[in-house]
């Protein structure tokens, strides 16, 4: 399977990059290979590199003080997963990115996204669009938390992101809820009751 030609698929989709353009940013990129239930990133470690899901999935989530599993993102093929706040500050990370099914990732060092961004002026545009993008979502997901009942939040993922029912099993899309799995169990019969 051709990963690099998923990652240039994406970027395509955002900025118009010609075939130098493609070349030199593959060129930066490295695959990493993953196990099921296999940690990218652990809390205390520094994320260095940017990474793009070519296989697979990851789920990205921080434990509370009394070891509670709180999911804050859930990846896929032609996302982006990461502790963006360790990555941007270089500060130890305060989640864990862990795969749920063996994944495939590509990433880039901090260094070659900076060598990246100066030599193709498109892919700080393309970052910068993808980071906005992500900021909205998390703004709306916030919103919705504080303004939806559980069943609404349910419907809401499940219309947006029907494809991640099936690839994530229930415990976890409950965590991502904000509900407990048992919640989330009796809402889904209710929904295919009626």
């Amino acid at each position: 399977m051709d990963f690099a030609a998923k990652l240039i698929e994406n970027i395509r989709e955002i900025v118009p990059i010609n075939s130098n353009d493609e070349k030199a940013i593959i060129e930066h990129f490295r695959l990493k290979k993953l196990q099921k239930k296999e940690f990218l990133i652990q809390r205390g470690d520094i994320s260095k590199h940017m990474r793009f899901i070519a296989q697979g999935s990851l789920r990205n989530y921080y434990l509370d003080s009394q070891g509670k599993e709180h999911i804050l993102q859930l990846g896929i093929e032609g996302w982006w997963i990461n502790d963006f706040y360790s990555f941007f500050t270089q500060t130890p990370a305060k989640f864990y990115v862990q795969a749920v099914e063996k994944t495939v990732i590509m990433q880039i060092s901090r260094d070659d996204l900076e060598k990246l961004f100066i030599s193709i002026p498109l892919m700080d545009r393309y970052f910068r669009l993808k980071i906005q993008k992500g900021y909205i979502a998390l703004q709306e997901r916030t919103i919705f938390r504080m303004s939806q009942t559980a069943e609404e939040r349910y419907l809401e993922f499940r219309s947006k992101y029907r494809h991640l029912e099936q690839r994530f099993p229930q415990y976890m899309i409950a965590s991502y809820l904000g509900v407990t799995p048992e919640f989330l169990s009796s809402v889904r019969k209710k929904l295919y009751d009626s």
